[in-house]
Protein backbone atom coordinates (compact mmCIF):
# COMPACT_ATOMS: atom_id res chain seq x y z
CA UNK A 1 0.00 0.00 0.00
CA UNK A 2 1.01 3.57 -0.71
CA UNK A 3 -0.61 6.53 1.02
CA UNK A 4 -0.51 9.88 -0.74
CA UNK A 5 -1.22 13.27 0.81
CA UNK A 6 -1.30 16.43 -1.29
CA UNK A 7 -0.75 19.96 -0.06
CA UNK A 8 -0.03 23.41 -1.41
CA UNK A 9 -3.29 24.25 -3.14
CA UNK A 10 -4.97 27.58 -2.72
CA UNK A 11 -6.24 30.73 -4.36
CA UNK A 12 -3.96 32.60 -6.75
CA UNK A 13 -4.42 35.33 -9.34
CA UNK A 14 -3.99 34.63 -13.01
CA UNK A 15 -0.31 34.75 -13.94
CA UNK A 16 0.75 33.63 -10.49
CA UNK A 17 2.48 30.48 -9.31
CA UNK A 18 1.84 27.62 -6.93
CA UNK A 19 3.79 24.55 -5.94
CA UNK A 20 1.89 21.42 -5.01
CA UNK A 21 3.48 18.69 -2.92
CA UNK A 22 2.55 15.05 -2.52
CA UNK A 23 4.02 13.12 0.37
CA UNK A 24 4.04 9.35 0.02
CA UNK A 25 4.29 6.71 2.67
CA UNK A 26 4.08 2.97 2.67
CA UNK A 27 5.81 0.85 0.07
CA UNK A 28 9.00 1.86 -1.72
CA UNK A 29 8.28 5.24 -3.20
CA UNK A 30 11.10 5.13 -5.69
CA UNK A 31 9.61 2.07 -7.40
CA UNK A 32 6.54 3.96 -8.57
CA UNK A 33 5.91 6.43 -11.29
CA UNK A 34 4.22 9.50 -9.84
CA UNK A 35 1.69 11.69 -11.58
CA UNK A 36 -0.60 14.63 -11.19
CA UNK A 37 -4.14 14.67 -12.50
CA UNK A 38 -6.81 17.34 -12.15
CA UNK A 39 -10.56 17.53 -12.26
CA UNK A 40 -12.53 20.70 -12.86
CA UNK A 41 -16.21 20.98 -11.96
CA UNK A 42 -18.37 19.13 -14.46
CA UNK A 43 -15.37 17.69 -16.28
CA UNK A 44 -13.57 14.38 -16.33
CA UNK A 45 -10.32 13.87 -14.49
CA UNK A 46 -7.43 14.63 -16.82
CA UNK A 47 -3.74 13.88 -16.89
CA UNK A 48 -1.37 16.76 -16.11
CA UNK A 49 2.14 15.37 -15.66
CA UNK A 50 4.03 12.22 -14.67
CA UNK A 51 7.55 11.24 -13.78
CA UNK A 52 8.91 7.74 -14.07
CA UNK A 53 10.26 5.83 -11.10
CA UNK A 54 13.80 6.28 -12.28
CA UNK A 55 13.20 10.04 -12.50
CA UNK A 56 14.61 9.90 -15.99
CA UNK A 57 11.48 10.50 -18.01
CA UNK A 58 8.75 13.09 -17.63
CA UNK A 59 5.43 13.40 -19.40
CA UNK A 60 3.23 16.46 -19.71
CA UNK A 61 -0.20 17.22 -21.05
CA UNK A 62 -0.15 19.84 -23.77
CA UNK A 63 -1.89 22.25 -21.39
CA UNK A 64 0.97 21.91 -18.91
CA UNK A 65 3.98 22.06 -21.22
CA UNK A 66 6.12 25.12 -20.68
CA UNK A 67 4.23 26.18 -17.54
CA UNK A 68 4.28 23.22 -15.15
CA UNK A 69 7.23 21.20 -13.88
CA UNK A 70 6.99 17.86 -12.12
CA UNK A 71 9.85 16.76 -9.91
CA UNK A 72 10.43 14.19 -7.25
CA UNK A 73 12.69 13.73 -4.27
CA UNK A 74 12.96 10.03 -3.56
CA UNK A 75 14.86 10.69 -0.34
CA UNK A 76 11.88 12.67 0.96
CA UNK A 77 9.25 10.44 -0.67
CA UNK A 78 7.74 13.55 -2.19
CA UNK A 79 6.67 14.63 -5.66
CA UNK A 80 6.10 18.25 -6.60
CA UNK A 81 4.22 20.16 -9.24
CA UNK A 82 5.53 23.66 -9.86
CA UNK A 83 2.84 25.64 -11.68
CA UNK A 84 3.68 28.97 -13.29
CA UNK A 85 1.69 31.41 -15.41
CA UNK A 86 -1.53 30.03 -14.01
CA UNK A 87 -4.77 30.60 -15.88
CA UNK A 88 -8.38 30.52 -14.69
CA UNK A 89 -8.84 27.32 -16.71
CA UNK A 90 -6.27 25.65 -14.44
CA UNK A 91 -8.84 25.81 -11.63
CA UNK A 92 -9.47 22.25 -10.47
CA UNK A 93 -8.87 19.72 -7.76
CA UNK A 94 -5.37 18.35 -8.27
CA UNK A 95 -4.70 14.73 -7.42
CA UNK A 96 -1.45 12.92 -6.89
CA UNK A 97 -1.27 9.31 -8.09
CA UNK A 98 1.19 6.42 -8.17
CA UNK A 99 1.56 3.33 -10.32
CA UNK A 100 4.16 0.69 -10.88
CA UNK A 101 4.12 0.28 -14.66
CA UNK A 102 3.32 2.22 -17.84
CA UNK A 103 1.45 3.77 -19.51
CA UNK A 104 1.89 6.81 -17.34
CA UNK A 105 -0.30 9.33 -19.14
CA UNK A 106 -3.52 7.46 -18.46
CA UNK A 107 -5.55 5.78 -15.79
CA UNK A 108 -5.78 3.41 -14.13
CA UNK A 109 -3.38 4.37 -11.40
CA UNK A 110 -2.88 2.17 -8.38
CA UNK A 111 -2.99 4.79 -5.63
CA UNK A 112 -4.56 8.23 -5.28
CA UNK A 113 -4.40 11.10 -2.85
CA UNK A 114 -7.44 12.98 -1.60
CA UNK A 115 -6.79 16.02 -3.78
CA UNK A 116 -6.02 19.68 -3.20
CA UNK A 117 -8.03 22.59 -4.57
CA UNK A 118 -6.38 25.10 -6.87
CA UNK A 119 -8.38 28.19 -7.76
CA UNK A 120 -7.09 30.77 -10.21
CA UNK A 121 -8.92 34.07 -10.27
CA UNK A 122 -9.05 36.28 -13.34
Amino acid sequence: QVQLVESGGGLVQAGGSLTLSCAASGRTFSSYAMAWFRQAPGKEREFVAAKSWSAGITYYADSAKGRFTISRDNAKNTVYLQMNSLKPEDTAIYYCAAKGSPPYRAVPYDYWGQGTQVTVSS
